[in-house]
């Protein structure tokens, strides 16, 4: 007993050791959760001498999985017989009992590109219009729909626009198509599991006969049908014991619900909730900024995080002229750190379109870097579609981008060849910038998108990164050049192992469960950080407090906030208003570099949109500066 808890502090001794009944476990960042939910699994099975056939211990991806069930094969010299991803765990159990549902036990499982293709599919056979409703588009509502528990049906009485009845339409031949090939998609392996369980009480009861535990981590992740499986799986012995941090709730936009943390409080009024505020990974300072900054979230409970790391080293905010300076002073930063090595340093943004500047800037200086979770810039299809369109305006003879533009269909391509010939002797001389944007316009290449769509939309802002280098080029071949040569310095061979020697580059959310000695957190402005998006939504607003908390709680000893006072948008310069964020940090932890007068960026950041309907830039100019009083301009 005493080596299994050696090494635990009082709140994780406390959770380890709880009795029985349902628990969950509010676990704050770098506090040791998953230590403690594997030294749980341990004790169950050495102290109350469970079976570990009667613990089933759930997360959410298989990588973490993995780990888990390293940790207690060597605690207890024991597997897990139920330890996996909702997903991993359903198709098993789905595997045997699919037959009492009406279900082939050798379905197939579609992938998402095997979903893609299927819905693409759909479309051609019954002639609807890409154009109008794009399927990847489609296909996403139709998930969201899933991670509402509706069947096609119930989603059909719901529908009360165009759009819905559209999806209403096609979510039934989805499903019809993938039971006529006997296939499952992944939202499909909880709901039919789920109602397995409904349908069938003798499975369900032979399960929960043998499952005394059901052990789930992440909770704030999960959706509606996940809690629904926890709840049968637990049930009637009610062991259910959850981890989660309402806080790092950053997934909503694909169904997670951090809800279900509460509705444990309705389903199980005896439940006993365990708290875990010790971090073991930032210092003092890092993490009063975080809970500063999420304590403004007022729709979930907020833990107190504290350590015994009261190294003092201030948190850096540094004003940038623009996104060029920002990554510049980056770049700078990173070549100044003697002590860490390039692995050790993460740059992370809200878009992936702002990874551009800095992986121009990182080969330029030859700053070894890798992309996490995202496709390098002009890797990326849509810079890729239109480059080829561009290269192939400047040179006719150039048959590889020719194909590639002709892919993108022949009758966008005979338009741009038609405005190319009454347009011949103005191509040469013609800046990057307006023959991209004519491109655009002739081939009506934005309107393949829909900015509803998370995914297009990220897609329309990586265009929007692309018109703004080009603003900087008076030449098409000279631009052209530059990418060509930022393509060429890609540093492919540094992929050596798990952690290569360089730089990590990610969006905050794919950040979640890192950590690095020094953590860089660039375009922290409104509408980026937040997201425009999020700028008028309260429920969105506290999601995007909650990503920033995940993006500080990130940085183990050193971290730095940047923002530029302008950035370019759509091959334009716009001013930029640092983020509010910034502002909920208490001024004694923070050093700020390079602000011009940081106290204008609060009532300004309030109404954004209204204040640049009536400001002109001069006048903004004026305020950032501090020539103008912010308080003043604004009560006049």
């Amino acid at each position: 007993m005493s080596q299994l808890l050696t090494g635990l502090n009082n709140q994780q001794r406390t959770a380890v050791l709880h009795e029985s009944g349902p628990a969950v476990v509010l676990a704050g960042a770098g506090s040791g959760k998953t230590k403690v939910l594997t030294t749980r699994a341990a004790y169950l099975i050495e102290q109350k001498n469970i079976r570990p056939t009667a613990i089933m211990l759930v997360t959410f991806t298989n990588k973490a999985a993995g780990e888990m069930n390293k940790r207690v094969m060597k605690l207890t010299g024991q597997k897990l017989h139920y330890s996996g991803t909702f997903h991993s765990l359903c198709a098993k159990i789905l595997r045997r009992h699919a037959h009492s549902i009406g279900l082939s036990p050798d379905f197939t499982i579609y992938d998402s590109s095997d979903q893609q293709a299927l819905m693409k599919q759909l479309y051609r056979q019954h002639h609807f219009d890409p154009k109008k409703y794009k399927p990847q588009f489609i296909h996403a509502l139709i998930s969201q729909a899933k991670n509402e528990m509706l069947t096609p049906q119930e989603y059909e009485g719901l529908a009360h626009d165009a759009v819905q009845e559209f999806v209403a339409k096609v979510y039934r031949l989805y499903q019809q198509a993938l039971q006529k090939q006997q296939a499952l998609d992944f939202d499909d392996l909880l709901l039919e599991t789920v109602r397995l369980f409904r349908e069938d009480k003798a499975t369900l009861t032979t399960y929960q006969q043998q499952l005394q535990h059901v052990l789930v981590d992440e909770y704030q992740d999960t959706n509606k049908a996940q809690y629904y499986l926890t709840k049968f799986l637990a049930a009637p012995q009610n062991n259910l014991y959850v981890v989660g941090d309402f806080s790092q709730s950053i997934y909503a936009w694909r169904g997670a619900d951090y809800r279900n943390l509460m509705r444990l409080n309705q389903d199980f009024p005896d439940l006993k909730e365990y708290r875990l505020e010790k971090n073991y990974r930032s210092t003092q300072i890092i993490l009063d900024a975080a809970t500063q900054v999420i304590s403004q979230n007022t729709s979930h409970p907020v833990l107190d995080l504290w350590t015994d790391n009261i190294t003092q080293e201030k948190i850096q905010i540094i004003e940038t002229a623009d996104e060029e300076t920002e990554a510049e002073k980056i770049a700078q930063l990173i070549q100044t750190q003697v002590s860490l090595h390039y692995h050790d340093i993460a740059i992370l943004y809200r878009t992936n379109a702002q990874s551009r500047p800095f992986e121009e800037v990182f080969v330029r200086r030859q700053i070894p870097y890798q992309i996490i979770g995202g496709i390098k810039f002009y890797e990326r299809a849509e810079i890729k579609d239109l480059l080829a369109y561009l290269r192939w305006s400047v040179n006719p003879a150039d048959e590889v981008s020719h194909e590639r533009a002709e892919k993108n269909g022949k009758r966008r391509l005979q338009k741009l060849t038609e405005w190319l010939k009454e347009h011949a002797d103005q191509i040469t001389a013609s800046p990057p910038l307006d023959l991209l944007q004519y491109i655009l316009k002739t081939t009506d290449y934005l309107k393949t998108f829909n900015e509803d769509d998370p995914q297009d939309l990220a897609r329309i802002e990586n265009i929007q990164e692309l018109l703004n280098t080009a603003a900087r080029f008076t030449n098409a071949q000279q631009f052209l050049e530059n990418v060509a040569l930022v393509q060429d310095g890609y540093l492919h061979d540094l992929a050596v192992g798990e952690r290569p020697n360089a730089v990590s580059l990610m969006s905050l959310h794919s950040a979640k469960g890192l950590e690095f000695p020094m953590v860089c957190i660039v375009g922290a402005e409104e509408g980026l950080l937040p997201h425009q998006k999020s700028l008028w939504d309260k429920a969105q607003m506290e999601e995007e407090r909650r990503l920033c908390y995940v993006g500080i709680t990130r940085a183990k000893e050193r971290l730095v906030i940047t923002y530029a006072r302008r950035r370019w948008n759509f091959g334009h310069v716009s001013h930029s208003i640092r983020s509010r964020f910034l502002s909920e940090i208490a001024k004694d932890l923070i050093q700020e570099i390079g602000v011009t007068n940081p106290s204008v960026s609060q009532p300004i950041a309030r109404s954004q949109a209204a204040i640049k309907r009536v400001i002109d830039d001069d006048t903004l100019d004026a305020l950032l500066d501090g020539q103008i009083d912010a308080k003043q301009f604004l009560d006049s």
